[in-house]
C-alpha cells in the first residue's frame, strides 16, 4: 500500500514539474514573440533645421503610425546644409579622428558617394525596390543615383534651377524701359535686360548661384560636350556660352560676390537670380536697401532661361537618400520608411512643404496640381507652377559621374568669379578715366572679356 501511495505521489510531482516547465517555456516563447526588440535607425538630412524641419515632422508621423506598428523608429541626429553634410559623411566614411559614425540613412549627392572610400558600404536599392516600384519614379531622377551599375542613391525630393525675380522692382523698371518679364525666358534676353538695367540705374541686375551649372547645361543644350575624358572641353561651343555671360559681367550687370543669391535679392543688389528651386525657403518677401529702408516685395518664380537656339534643358538638383549596409532586418526597416516617404501622395505632401519636386510620375500628374490649389503663399504657387512647366517642356540634365567632377566644379566656380570680378573692376577703372563713346566702350568690354577668358584658361588647364 505504501509503495502504491509513493508511486502515485512521485507521478503527481513529476507531472506537476513537467507542467511548470512547459508553462515556463510557452510563456517565454509568447513573450519573445510579443516583445521583439524595436529597431532605431539614425538619419542625417538637409530638409530644414533641427528645430523646424518639414522632414522631422513627417518622421514623427511615421514613428507614430507605421513605425509604431512595425517596431521602427527613425531618429534624426544631424540636420544641416548640403556642404556641411557632405564633409561630415566623407569624414565619417574615412573614420577621421573626431568624426561620428555613419548613420543608418543619410542624404548625399552623387559627388559625395563618388568621393567616399568604400562606397560598397551602401545598399543597392535595386535589391529592395522591385522593377515595378522603380518604374514609378521619374527615370532621370533614378538615373542620377546609379553608380557603377547599382542604385546607391534613392531620390526622395528633387530640385532644379529656377529664375527668381523681384517682380516689384522689375515692374518699376519695366514702366520706364518697356522691358518685359518674358524677355528673361532666354539667356540672350536676360543678358540684354541686365546690361540695359545697369546702364539706366547703375546697379547690378542678375546673380547666378552656380556658374558651373550655367556653363555645362548651356554647352550641352547647344549640342556640345562639356566634359572630356579628363576635364572640360574649352571649345567653340564653350566660348559661345562664355561670351555673353562674361560681357554682361564685365559691364557690371552681374553680382559676382561670394555668398548665395538670396542675399543679393534681400538687399536689392540684384533683381533676378538663377538658383536652386529649394532656396525658395530663403528668398525674402521684403528687401532692405543700403540706406536701411525696407519695402515689401512680390517674388515670382519662372523656369530657368535657355539659349534661343538650344534645347530646353535644365539641371536636375537635389540629393537623395543612402542606406548604410548592416543586416537584413535593419535594411528592410529603412526601406519601409523610404517607401512610405516616396509614396506619391505622401511625397507631394513632403516636397511642397520645403520647395522640392516630387520624385514619381504619379506625384507630378495626380497630386501636385491639387496641392498647388491649396497653397496659400503666392511665391510657392509660382514655384510649383514653374515646376509643372519645367516637367512638361524641359529635359533634365544629369551630370556625368566622373572622378574629377567635384575638384573641377570647385576650381571652376572660384576662377570664373575671380577672373570676371577682376575684369569688371579693370573696365570700371578704364571707363572712369576714358569716358569712351558707345562703340569703343563695347569693344573694350569684349577685350576685357577675352582677357578674363585667357586668365581663366590658364588656371583651369
Amino acid at each position: 500500500m505504501r509503495k502504491n501511495r509513493s508511486s502515485r505521489g512521485k507521478i503527481r510531482v513529476t507531472t506537476y514539474l513537467m507542467i511548470c516547465v512547459f508553462t515556463a517555456l510557452f510563456s517565454c516563447g509568447c513573450g519573445s514573440e510579443k516583445k521583439e526588440e524595436p529597431i532605431t535607425l539614425t538619419i542625417w538630412h538637409v530638409y530644414g533645421d533641427q528645430t523646424d524641419s518639414p522632414l522631422n515632422n513627417l518622421i514623427k508621423e511615421f514613428n507614430d503610425t507605421v513605425g509604431q506598428k512595425q517596431g521602427i523608429t527613425i531618429q534624426p541626429t544631424k540636420v544641416s546644409d548640403t556642404n556641411t553634410l557632405h564633409e561630415a559623411v566623407l569624414s565619417s566614411a574615412k573614420r577621421e579622428p573626431g568624426s561620428e559614425a555613419l548613420p543608418d540613412i543619410f542624404v548625399a549627392y552623387p559627388k559625395t558617394v563618388l568621393a567616399m572610400e568604400q562606397a560598397d558600404k551602401l545598399v543597392d536599392f535595386q535589391d529592395y525596390f522591385s522593377e515595378n516600384e522603380r518604374k514609378a519614379f521619374i527615370p532621370a531622377f533614378l538615373e542620377e543615383g546609379m553608380i557603377d551599375g547599382e542604385l546607391k542613391i534613392l531620390p526622395v525630393a528633387k530640385s532644379t534651377e529656377c529664375l527668381f525675380v523681384n517682380q516689384t522692382l522689375f515692374d518699376r523698371y519695366a514702366k520706364e524701359s518697356g522691358a518685359k518679364i518674358e524677355d528673361l525666358s532666354t539667356w540672350e534676353g536676360l543678358f540684354k535686360t541686365a546690361r540695359s538695367y545697369k546702364e539706366k540705374t547703375g546697379n547690378t541686375f542678375f546673380v547666378h548661384d552656380y556658374h558651373f551649372n550655367y556653363f555645362q547645361v548651356g554647352v550641352q543644350s547647344l549640342g556640345g560636350q562639356f566634359f572630356s575624358d579628363s576635364g572640360v572641353n574649352y571649345d567653340d561651343t564653350f566660348k559661345k556660352v562664355w561670351n555673353p555671360f562674361a560681357e554682361a559681367a564685365v559691364d557690371g550687370a552681374f553680382w559676382l560676390s561670394h555668398g548665395y543669391a538670396t542675399e543679393a535679392l534681400r538687399t536689392a543688389d540684384a533683381v533676378a537670380s538663377v538658383a536652386s528651386s529649394a532656396s525658395v525657403l530663403y528668398y525674402p518677401d521684403k528687401v532692405t536697401y543700403s540706406d536701411n529702408t525696407s519695402e515689401d516685395i512680390e517674388m515670382v518664380v519662372r523656369p530657368c532661361p535657355v539659349f534661343s537656339d538650344g534645347k530646353k534643358m535644365v539641371m536636375q538638383r537635389g540629393a537623395g537618400m543612402c542606406v548604410v549596409k548592416s543586416d537584413e532586418e535593419r535594411e528592410k526597416a529603412a526601406m519601409t520608411f523610404l517607401k512610405w516617404l516616396t509614396e506619391p501622395e505622401k511625397n507631394v505632401e513632403f516636397v511642397t512643404s520645403c520647395g522640392y519636386m516630387p520624385v514619381t510620375e504619379k506625384g507630378f500628374s495626380d497630386y501636385l496640381p491639387k496641392a498647388i490649389e491649396s497653397l496659400d503663399n503666392p511665391k510657392y504657387k509660382s514655384l510649383y507652377e514653374a515646376f509643372l512647366q519645367t516637367q512638361e517642356e524641359y529635359e533634365f540634365y544629369t551630370p556625368p559621374q566622373v572622378s574629377f567632377y567635384l575638384d573641377t566644379e570647385t576650381q571652376f566656380e572660384k576662377s570664373t568669379r575671380q577672373e570676371l570680378t577682376e575684369a569688371s573692376l579693370s573696365f570700371e577703372e578704364y571707363e572712369k578715366k576714358a569716358n569712351p563713346e558707345t562703340s569703343i566702350r563695347e569693344k573694350k568690354i569684349v577685350q576685357y572679356s577675352e582677357q578674363a577668358y585667357e586668365a581663366f584658361l590658364q588656371v583651369m588647364k
